[in-house]
């Protein structure tokens, strides 16, 4: 079986309560190697750290804070992040960072304040970021130019279309694809997901979050990310094997050594 990693997903979210376990193998039994669990807040952080702890191997984290919770964040919460991030084995990017106009608009000075924050902290750190843009692509660029990425990262569940795509490559920044991509009006993301090149392409499930064409409005769980990946290789006409396989290197160079794949 081809092996995979999915790239985002919240499994200490509270629908995963009842059968985490079961969720965890059914990620194994379908090929999962590595799951990428998403801190985003500082309750959230502790329950993600708990996983990777208990999961030494197949969980890895990124912390940070979230765009709809950048109003809450408060004087020294920044240094509490880049403390976990330089003490904790399993911390491997920060995020997930960014803008959020969809729920907030109002927001948007405060999260873009909180998010060049953690921008810079990310070069301070010398880590990848998990990028979040929603109905916010063009001043989430704006701000990527602007301040650079070094270490590079993903753009989390892309939602936009080849041209963005193309200028997230520009700044060393991966492409995750998930749910939405099998779903047959998003014609924009197939678009991109066919054209852009292997060394930019990631996959994800955004877990309990953006089921599948055929699940949509069910919940989400890792082992999905297959689905995901088929769907991306028959959109690009190759197998899924050569999905997996750049899938897997390219999460691999980003996020590091931690991630122990075959």
């Amino acid at each position: 079986m081809t092996h995979l990693v999915d790239s985002h997903a919240h499994l200490t979210a509270a629908a995963f309560d009842d059968d985490r376990p079961a969720v965890l193998q059914r990620a194994r039994d379908a090929g999962v190697r590595h799951i990428i669990e998403i801190g985003y807040n500082h309750a959230v952080m502790a329950r993600a750290l708990a996983l990777a702890d208990a999961e030494p191997g197949f969980v890895s984290v990124a912390l940070g804070f979230h765009p709809l919770d950048a109003t809450t964040v408060q004087d020294g919460d920044l240094a509490l992040l880049a403390g976990r991030l330089c003490t904790a084995p399993a911390a491997v990017a920060i995020g997930e960072i960014g803008l959020d106009y969809h729920h907030h608009p109002e927001s948007a000075a405060v999260q873009a304040r909180v998010f060049r924050e953690q921008l810079a902290l990310a070069r301070e750190l010398g880590l990848p970021v998990v990028i979040h843009s929603r109905e916010a692509h063009a001043d989430t660029l704006a701000i990527l130019q602007r301040d650079g990425v070094p270490r590079g990262g993903v753009m989390h569940s892309f939602s936009g279309d080849l041209a963005y795509a193309e200028a997230c490559v520009a700044l060393g920044m991966l492409i995750s694809f998930s749910g939405p991509l099998t779903f047959p009006r998003s014609h924009a993301l197939h678009v991109a997901a066919a054209a852009l090149p292997p060394a930019s392409l990631l996959v994800e499930t955004d877990a309990p979050y953006l089921a599948p064409q055929g699940r949509r409005g069910r919940r989400n769980e890792p082992a999905a990310v297959r689905v995901v990946a088929e769907h991306l290789a028959r959109l690009r006409g190759v197998s899924v094997a050569e999905i997996a396989a750049a899938t897997c290197a390219n999460a691999r160079r980003l996020f590091g050594d931690r991630l122990v794949l075959p």
